[in-house]
This record gives structure tokens, C-alpha cells and sequence, in this order.
């Protein structure tokens, strides 16, 4: 049985459980509030609010999430009101004099921590819910001023929930909490067009994604087609280890559903059709009614048991905040009885029509009818172009509005109002990050005549406030590079053109001598002269590219 109150003016859930008293604290604030420029500042606050405890005997600790931010202890009552306690004093007046210490202990951490599977960034962009794709490029610029004000706003009494699981609510716990305001969940803009759409990445397997309306049905249909893809692909195939989904709840009455199935480089293609066959199996409707039964059978049982309720405690904090309460048991158990065949096919088109998959690095799903996800830009902006120092068909353009880098293949546009972050290096080099995820790198060692005027214009367009400074780094000047293979041959080429060119002018002087010619074949002579020089000069070009 749940029970609700409030501490100190934060909301509480609270449930029986035998056992050692845990208890949490739940803030609304994660990485999708975050911009790219400030990206960590929420998990360099929690790590800060954490310090003072030290190493103790009970299991304490935090997490950030997308959207969520999470501090965790379990112990005796007064641990755990100390424990609370003490972070919501230090959220108050964080060690500053740690924060650099703090800063190092993040980037470790993040160098452990496993590559993205992109589909966030290829669905949201660099900006809200894509940012849990990005590194935490933000946390090196951080300054005292900024994370304390960072924690003053977001980590309020109003934006917090606290949930206690044991025998019963400690006495004389006490949440002192600066006042503040309710954030709601941020919103979800997607760069990406309706799918099914592909992109493809990395050696590791196949991954995917896709949006539904959240309910028992989405949750029926995500397990089931974990079972159906283990199946195909572990048991029948024996082209996966690992072929699993996940099903997350957003706070927009939607849910996004997550898989994944690995794959050796020599079965890659196999584990792609694989998962294709299998989501377009479930969009035709060819589902096994013995999975769903047997996954709402299992769903059904976990609803049940003497900590039933407890172990859903985080659950219903977060659902405080949202302001959407949580169904009932009795709610829940009515929901998944009510799923069936036609359901759970229902949801399989609604995710089959959101669908986002990542293929292995040089596949493609264009023949399933997946539309690639596009990479390049529409346009390139107007403006001062510069050359690239190796590549004859590519350059660079800074114009007023933003930045274009034009390859044989395509472009791509980062422009000045949708910069989601700038990248400046001390030797010039600028890297201009947008809100769609797309680069442009602006670099002298790469282009002709970028000089530093040019980069200061590209840096007051910025401002300091998106600006992410980042250490030397050792780069060899462009004049210091060796001629590309390209430029080797077309240098050659050159040079036997010139020679042979003068050869003949050489042939064609020596006979006007023996027998002077008119005005018209000494013109004849020095043109040719000419024209071998000009392949010499433009072949001494070309080997210094």
C-alpha cells in the first residue's frame, strides 16, 4: 500500500518493505536540459553534492539521467536522514574547492563509459534528449559562478520528490531545499523525418529505435518482439549473442522502445536482414499469441508480491513531479489483460512508422524501404571561399550567416544561429557543432587562407557563451605536410607534359637556326617555350599541395 506526504514542502511516496530502510531523492533536471556548451553541468553537480559523504558502510549514490537526476541510500534511519539531509545542504553550498578534482573524476569516467548507439543524436540532434549521445563537452569551461547557479535553479524544493521503502518513515528528517519552481519534462523536437529511416555506424551490430503511445500494449509488444528476435537470431540463426529491447517511459504520454542484437563482422548482413524480417513479420501481423500471452502472464506476476509497490517507488517519485499519477495496481493488471494479437500488432505498425535503425558501417536498408538518414546538408551559405590544401574538388565557405565545408560528395552547413557549440582550439583551428548534429571544421592546416581575422569573425558570431576552448594540440602546419598521392601523380604528369613540350620547342629552334623562318615561326617557337613553362610552374604547384 502507498502512502503520500510531504517533507518540508517535497512531495513523498512512501511503502512497506522489510529489509534495511532506503529512501531517494528524485530532482527534474538531467542532460536534456543541458545545452552541448554546458553539457555535464547537472552530473558535475551531483558528483559535487556527493563528496562530503566520504566512503561508508551502507550503499549511497547518485545518477544522472536525461531528464532525471537520482541520490539513493540505504541504512539505518538515521543514516538515511543524514544522508538526505546532507545533500540537500550541500546542493545548498557545494565544495567548490573540489570542483576541479570533480571535473577529472568525470572525464575518467567518461573515457570507461561505452560509445553511443547514435540513435538518439541521429533522432533529436545535438540539443534536449540527443545531448546522452554526446560527450560532456561542456564540464572543462564550467566555472564556480555557473555550476552554483546551475544547482540553485533546478535543485529546488518544487522540482524535487523524495520516496521511502521500509518498515517506516524515519523520524526527524528534514529536506531544507531552496525554493524554486516546477520544471516540466522537456520537450522532444526531432531533426529526423517520419521513418522508417537507417543510418549506418560502427562494426558493432544493429540497433534500433522507435516512438509509440505508452501503455500495456507497448509494453506487451516490446518483450515479445525481444523474444521473437532472440529467437530468430540466437536460437535458429545463431548469428547473435545478445538480441534484447527495452522499454523506456517518457513524460509526454509517450515511449520509446530500444533494441539492439550483436554481431560479428562476418554476420553482419545476416543479423540486419535478420531484424528487419522480424519488425516487418510483426507490421504484417504475423505475432505468436503464445508470446503474448506468456509475457503478459509474466508482466502481470511482477504486479504482484510483498514489495510489489516498493520496488516501484522511483517510479511513482518521478510521477509526482510530472504531475500524472501512476495507475493502480489493480489499473495496471485491468491494462494487461486487456492486450491481445490485434493490440499488440496495432503497435507494431505505429513502430514500424517511427522506426530509426542503425546498420553496420557500410550496409545499407534502402532495399526494406528505409530512406537513409541524410548527410549531408541542403545548401551551402553564401560567402569567402578557401581552398583545402589537399583535396583540389573541396573547400570551405564563411559567410555572414554561418559555414559550409563542399566535398565531391556533399555539403554540410553549420550556421552562426543554430550553432549548438564552437570548438576553438589556441592554433586557429574551430570546429562549429549545429542543433542538427552536422560539423564544420574551420582549420588552417586544412584550408587555405584562414587566417586568424577570419576565425575572430567566426568567433564573435558565436559569442563566449557557446564558445568550448579546448587544449593544444599538436597539428603540423599546412606547408609542413607531404604531397597527397594524388598530387604526386598530377605533378608527374606535369612535368613529362612540360618536358616533351619542350623538347620539341627545343627541336623547333634548332632547325629556325639552320634555316631562319619568318616572324610567324619564331611566334610558333616562343609559344611553345611558354607553354612548357607554364606546366613547370603549375607542376611545382601541385607537389607543394
Amino acid at each position: 500500500m502507498l502512502s503520500t506526504f510531504e517533507v518540508d514542502g517535497v512531495p513523498a511516496v512512501a511503502a512497506k518493505r522489510s529489509g534495511p530502510l532506503t529512501a531517494g531523492l528524485v530532482f527534474r533536471v538531467g542532460r536534456a536540459d543541458e545545452t552541448l556548451a554546458t553539457a555535464g553541468i547537472t552530473h558535475l553537480v551531483e558528483h559535487l553534492a556527493l563528496h562530503r559523504f566520504g566512503v561508508g558502510e551502507h550503499h549511497f549514490g547518485g545518477a544522472t539521467g536525461a531528464d532525471h537526476t537520482y541520490f539513493e541510500m540505504a541504512g539505518s534511519e538515521a543514516e538515511v536522514v543524514a544522508f538526505l539531509s546532507g545533500v540537500c545542504a550541500s546542493l545548498s553550498d557545494l565544495p567548490m574547492e573540489r570542483l576541479e578534482t570533480e571535473k577529472s573524476v568525470l572525464r575518467t569516467e567518461e573515457s570507461r563509459r561505452g560509445g553511443g548507439g547514435l540513435l538518439a543524436r541521429h533522432r533529436y540532434g545535438a540539443q534536449g534528449y540527443g545531448l546522452t549521445d554526446f560527450l560532456e563537452l561542456g564540464v572543462p569551461r564550467l566555472g564556480p559562478a555557473e555550476v552554483a547557479h546551475w544547482a540553485r535553479t533546478w535543485f529546488t524544493r518544487e522540482n524535487a520528490a523524495l520516496w521511502v521503502a521500509g518498515e517506516q518513515v524515519p523520524a526527524g528528517l528534514r529536506l531544507r531545499l531552496p525554493p524554486g519552481v516546477r520544471r516540466p519534462v522537456p520537450p522532444r523536437p526531432a531533426i529526423l523525418a517520419a521513418g522508417p529511416a537507417y543510418f549506418s555506424y560502427g562494426e558493432g551490430g544493429v540497433a534500433f529505435s522507435a516512438v509509440v503511445r505508452r501503455g500495456a500494449d507497448a509494453q506487451v509488444f516490446a518483450k515479445v518482439l525481444e523474444r521473437e528476435l532472440f529467437r530468430a537470431l540466437r536460437q535458429e540463426g545463431g548469428y547473435s549473442y545478445q538480441a534484447a529491447t527495452s522499454y523506456q517511459v517518457r513524460g509526454d504520454g509517450l515511449a520509446e522502445i530500444v533494441g539492439l542484437a550483436d554481431a560479428l563482422p562476418d554476420k553482419q548482413a545476416a543479423v540486419l536482414g535478420g531484424v528487419i524480417d522480424v519488425l516487418a513479420q510483426f507490421k504484417a501481423g504475423r505475432i505468436d499469441p503464445r508470446d503474448v500471452e506468456t509475457v503478459r502472464t509474466q508482466a502481470e506476476s511482477a504486479l504482484y508480491g510483498e514489495d510489489a509497490d516498493a520496488a516501484r517507488l522511483p517510479e511513482h517519485a518521478v510521477a509526482l513531479l510530472s504531475g500524472v499519477p501512476l495507475p493502480s495496481t489493480e489499473e495496471r493488471i485491468a491494462g494487461l489483460r486487456a492486450v491481445d494479437v490485434a493490440s499488440v500488432h496495432a503497435v507494431a505498425v505505429e513502430a514500424c512508422g517511427s522506426m530509426l535503425l542503425r546498420a553496420p558501417h557500410g550496409r545499407s536498408a534502402d532495399w526494406a524501404g528505409y530512406t537513409e538518414v541524410p548527410r549531408f546538408s541542403s545548401a551551402a551559405v553564401a560567402g569567402t571561399r578557401f581552398p583545402a590544401h589537399n583535396q583540389p574538388d573541396a573547400h570551405l565557405v564563411v559567410g555572414a550567416d554561418g559555414c559550409s565545408v563542399q566535398t565531391s560528395e556533399g555539403v554540410s552547413t553549420v550556421r552562426f544561429a543554430d550553432c549548438a557549440a564552437l570548438l576553438a582550439w589556441p592554433d586557429g583551428g574551430r570546429r562549429l557543432i549545429g542543433l542538427d548534429g552536422r560539423t564544420v571544421q574551420v582549420d588552417p592546416t586544412l584550408f587555405a587562407g584562414v587566417t586568424p581575422a577570419v576565425t575572430a569573425t567566426i568567433d564573435a558570431a558565436i559569442g563566449p557563451h557557446r564558445t568550448l576552448p579546448q587544449a593544444a594540440r599538436a597539428v603540423p602546419a599546412p606547408a609542413n605536410r607531404p604531397p597527397t598521392s594524388s598530387a604526386k601523380r598530377a605533378a608527374r604528369t606535369l612535368f613529362i607534359v612540360a618536358a616533351v613540350l619542350g623538347v620539341v620547342a627545343l627541336l623547333a629552334t634548332a632547325g629556325m637556326a639552320m634555316d631562319p623562318p619568318d616572324a610567324s615561326g619564331w611566334a610558333g617557337a616562343g609559344f611553345l617555350w611558354l607553354l612548357a613553362g607554364v606546366f613547370v610552374f603549375t607542376a611545382v604547384r601541385r607537389r607543394r599541395i
